[in-house]
């Protein structure tokens, strides 16, 4: 009686390999087929999210414009004021770094690039202010510089309300 009851011991602590040999590869068809099932059933069939309109923007009427139907709006028709070569020492590099900068502004008309000629020294100095108050770090960052570009033309909207900047698109964007 004692061996059997060693025997069954010995039994329950070993390890069984049956369960690896059938129960692994099980385990991972399972994970396989949750995957395709949720990648083809659930994630088309989702509603729509705000992600899906990352790039879009919305109308006065609360209506979402499309990139592409904004893009075709923007561009076609667009005029574009330039400024070359800034040089800005970003903040927090006591002049031991600069960063080189072209930018340009669309508008959609030359009236509004006389307005942005006429006070070319006063939007220099807003990009200068702008920009120089931005560290290295935040100006080394690919997501900084669209946000930059959206500070940028809200500012110079907010400065002459009669312009209207659509884009801003950066020429050159050096940091030494």
């Amino acid at each position: 009686m004692a061996e059997e009851e060693v025997k069954k011991e010995e039994k329950k602590k070993s390890f069984n390999f049956k369960v690896i040999m059938i129960g692994l590869p099980l385990f991972i068809i399972q994970l396989v087929l949750v995957y395709f099932i949720t990648a083809t059933f659930l994630v088309k069939s989702a509603p729509a999210s705000d992600s899906d309109h990352e790039g879009d923007q919305i109308d006065e009427h609360g209506e979402v414009i499309s990139e592409e139907e904004n893009e075709h709006d923007s561009t076609e028709g667009q005029k574009i004021y330039n400024i070359e070569d800034l040089i800005i020492n970003p903040a927090g590099t006591n002049g031991q770094r600069l960063l080189l900068l072209s930018i340009g502004f669309g508008v959609s008309d030359d009236e509004k690039i006389n307005i942005l000629k006429e006070n070319d020294v006063v939007i220099k100095d807003l990009i200068i202010n702008t920009v120089s108050q931005k560290s290295l770090g935040m100006l080394s960052t690919i997501e900084l510089k669209d946000s930059l570009k959206v500070e940028l033309a809200e500012k110079i909207n907010d400065a002459y309300p009669k312009v209207k900047v659509k884009n801003v698109y950066f020429s050159k964007y050096l940091i030494n």
